[in-house]
């Protein structure tokens, strides 16, 4: 017999509205429950006083009126105790109802946002952005859910030259304006609307500028495939705490991805397999404290990677397998305390890599097993007080490396087939 009440119980779940049952059957058992509560308080009052008279000398005999006095004094405190209940649970379902007023507020607020990003007029599309973003601040639950939405917009087809059939008149400041409402919310990382811990994916997605200056990042970022086909991406002054952002597969055909004065603190950049034909990635003044920047199989054409006057105090940059065909990368001024440089199997045709007046006080450069048909690798005027700098079985067939000017106190070299400069 439990059964089908239980099934029954378990279809009601989800409800809003309480499912009582009917006045006939609670007024009966009410009445019913009361009584036999009252009557186990009279008996066990009675045995009570009885006792008490009982033990008393001379015995007295017991008080009926008292004992009705303790009967009614218990039953009053057991309602007080049932009233009291009751006003809980009815102000339980009187903030159900405020909760579920809010939750459907939210929701017809983000329908319309939702629609208005779909509007033909450029003008209805930024209200659409506004509305979206105000939305999340005040949706912390489904936060991410708006994020996502906004995020989504930027991975639509998108053509940025204004000449073109294609182009939508007013896109460009629509998807700038989702780049700086972004940028907002990742100031202050512990303000009640930041979404610094949230994740964001642009996929795919077509830039032509943006600027996410002074941001704090502490989730994932992606950036996979996306093309930067001109203008310039700013993450100036940022901080990559534990997050990662990723360029895997993107392509720059002349983009700019600023990461000037960047800070990383345990945070990974990853430009696995990108292709540079043309676009520029600076990282200069940079600090790696234990973050990495991984360009694995990174294609270099023509484009350029600066990390000049980068800090290296345990950060990582990785270049393995990359391939140098006219591109170039800057350590110039760089400063390598802990930190490590790898070009392991990296091919070097006519691309350019530069580490004039950089500083090596214990960190470590490894081009072992790279191969250079006619790359050039500079170190001229740079310190080696001490660390690794590793060029062990590198293959050598008409690419340059040179040291003028370098000072040699205590590095250690693996010169493999790569001639001994003087003063090593």
């Amino acid at each position: 017999m439990a059964f089908p009440f239980r099934r029954k119980r378990q279809a009601l779940q989800g409800r809003y509205t309480p499912n009582l049952w009917p006045v006939w059957i609670v007024a009966p058992l009410a009445l019913i429950a009361a009584s036999a509560l009252g009557w186990v308080i009279y008996h066990y009052a009675y045995d009570h006083f009885t006792q008490a008279a009982a033990d008393q000398t001379p015995p007295k005999p017991v008080n009926t009126n008292d004992v009705l006095k303790a009967t009614v004094t218990a039953l009053t405190l057991i309602g007080a105790v049932l009233a009291g209940l009751y006003a809980y649970r009815k102000q339980l379902l009187a903030e159900g109802d405020a909760h579920r007023a809010d939750a459907s507020q939210l929701a017809d607020r983000y329908t319309t946002a939702a629609e208005q990003l779909g509007h033909e007029q450029a003008a209805v599309r930024l209200a659409g952005v506004y509305a979206l973003a105000r939305l999340a601040d005040d949706w912390a639950e489904q936060r991410q859910v708006c994020i996502d939405v906004l995020c989504a917009y930027l991975r639509m087809p998108y053509e940025p030259d204004p000449t073109t059939s294609e182009h939508k008149a007013g896109e460009r400041e629509v998807r700038q304006t989702i780049i700086r409402v972004i940028r907002d919310h990742l100031q202050t990382p512990d303000a009640a609307t930041a979404w610094c811990r949230q994740s964001f994916n642009f996929t795919g997605a077509i830039f032509d500028g943006g600027d996410f200056s002074t941001s704090h990042f502490q989730n994932k970022v992606s950036f996979g495939g996306a093309t930067f086909s001109s203008g310039m991406i700013s993450f100036n002054d940022s901080t990559f705490s534990s997050g990662e952002v990723y360029f895997n597969d993107a392509t720059f055909n002349g983009g700019t991805v600023d990461f000037g004065n960047a800070t990383f603190n345990g945070g990974t950049v990853y430009f696995n397999d990108a292709t540079f034909n043309g676009g520029k990635v600076y990282f200069n003044d940079a600090t790696f404290s234990s973050g990495t920047v991984d360009l694995t199989g990174a294609t270099f054409r023509g484009g350029t990677v600066d990390l000049s006057y980068a800090t290296f105090n345990g950060g990582t940059v990785d270049l393995i397998d990359a391939t140098f065909n006219g591109g170039k990368v800057y350590f110039n001024y760089a400063t390598f305390s802990s930190g490590e440089v790898y070009f392991n199997d990296a091919t070097f045709s006519s691309g350019e890599v530069y580490f004039n007046l950089a500083t090596f006080n214990g960190g470590t450069v490894d081009f072992s097993l790279a191969t250079f048909n006619g790359g050039e690798v500079y170190f001229n005027d740079a310190t080696f007080s001490s660390g690794t700098v590793d060029f062990g079985n590198a293959t050598f067939s008409s690419g340059t490396v040179l040291f003028n000017g370098a000072t040699f106190t205590g590095t250690v070299f693996e010169w493999g087939a790569l001639p001994v400069p003087a003063g090593a």
